[in-house]
């Protein structure tokens, strides 16, 4: 995915929902990161994709995500085999 369709994605974030991402070519636990009450940061000279949740700025590369969840508290943990349950 390119920095700017994942901007565009991401852009109903306004600190009210939850992202969740999974990311390829990560291992174990370090594969999710959830933000809560995400906040898509306005677009800056660097380009990056940048999620607040008020507290900290998350820099999310785009390239390496996998899938987004907004609205979820938690993300699915892939269960034997490697896949992910989806409830």
């Amino acid at each position: 995915m390119k920095p700017e369709q994942l901007r565009q994605a991401l852009g109903e974030l306004s600190g009210k929902r939850d992202a969740i991402f999974a990311f390829a070519g990560v291992d174990d636990d370090a594969s999710y990161l959830t933000v809560p009450n995400a906040m898509l940061v306005p677009d800056e000279p660097d380009h990056l994709v940048k999620l607040t949740d008020g507290q900290s700025i998350y820099i999310i590369d785009a390239e390496r995500v996998c899938w987004v969840r907004i609205g979820m508290t938690e993300a699915p943990r892939p269960a034997a085999g490697g896949r992910v349950t989806i409830r």
